[in-house]
């Protein structure tokens, strides 16, 4: 089954399953950015840890959103095809 054979449900998950996603690789890859700036020596600037800090709490947002959409996928079918189609 491909994304565009999902239940309505199963496609809201998906696609804030990719948000998700997408949020944490913008996370980390800021976070190792700043690992590697700083890695013989001296910490992250102010604006560097707030940047980390906002870049956090949008994925924070955006668990809870994939969170929720998930709940929603009650159809056991639609359920098995949206976790495969994640893995």
């Amino acid at each position: 089954m491909t994304d565009t054979q999902l239940t309505i449900e199963a496609s809201v998950a998906y696609q804030a399953f990719q948000e998700m996603h997408e949020s944490k690789q913008t996370y980390f890859t800021f976070l190792q950015e700043i690992d590697v700036k700083y890695k013989d020596g001296g910490e992250a600037s102010k604006d560097e840890t707030g940047e980390l800090a906002k870049l956090l709490a949008e994925h924070s947002k955006k668990v809870a959103a994939f969170n929720i959409a998930m709940s929603a996928v009650e159809d056991f079918e639609a359920r098995a095809a949206l976790i495969k189609l994640m893995s």
